[in-house]
């Protein structure tokens, strides 16, 4: 009796090996020579200077005097840039600095948020430490605020409760905003 005759499944199986083999090796040959074609058979597996691409920088050069009329951007009409600055500042430049604070609810729970919202002209980027008024003095509360667009918003949970008293400061420039109140409990 012949192999096949006995036992079938095991001759389908041999068999389904043995096509399984050929493709594999005929995939396999012709994977490798594709990559070598294109390169990419890992052959130079370190790059040189050549390799990357360059970056030209020019050398720096003496430039000639301006020709034409030197203009300041950003001045008042009818100021030049040889103006002294006067040491005192303006009523607008003060208003221009003043920090506007707002609270969101005048009344929460313990530990309800409480938002706080306001305006800094001028104070683009800063970072407004918020501050709570306890024993007769202001402490820095552990909530900061960054300015944005001049606008800015936070906010603060607190159990303390009866009538508390919240301000920003910058401390960069000292600037301090008013104070808002909020009743907690």
């Amino acid at each position: 009796m012949a192999l096949h005759d006995d036992r079938p499944v095991l001759t389908g199986l041999l068999a389904l090996v043995g096509v399984g083999l050929a493709v594999g090796l005929v995939l396999g040959g012709g994977a490798l020579a594709v990559t070598r074609v294109l390169g990419v058979d890992g052959s130079s597996a370190t790059t040189t200077a050549t390799d990357v691409g360059s970056l030209y920088l020019p050398r720096p050069s003496e430039t000639g005097e301006p020709s034409g009329p030197l203009l300041t951007l950003g001045a008042e009409p009818g100021q030049g840039a040889s103006q002294e600055p006067s040491q005192e500042p303006t009523e607008k430049e003060k208003a221009e600095k003043e920090i506007s604070l707002s609270a969101g609810q005048t009344q929460v729970a313990p530990m309800g948020q409480i938002d706080l919202t306001g305006v800094y002209p001028g104070g683009e980027g800063a970072v407004l430490q918020v501050q709570k008024f306890v024993s007769g003095g202001w402490q820095d509360f552990p909530v900061t605020a960054v300015v944005s667009n001049e606008t800015f918003a936070t906010y603060v949970q607190t159990s303390a409760q009866g009538v508390n008293r919240f301000r920003v400061v910058d401390n960069d420039s000292e600037t301090a905003s008013n104070e808002v109140k909020v009743t907690v409990g």
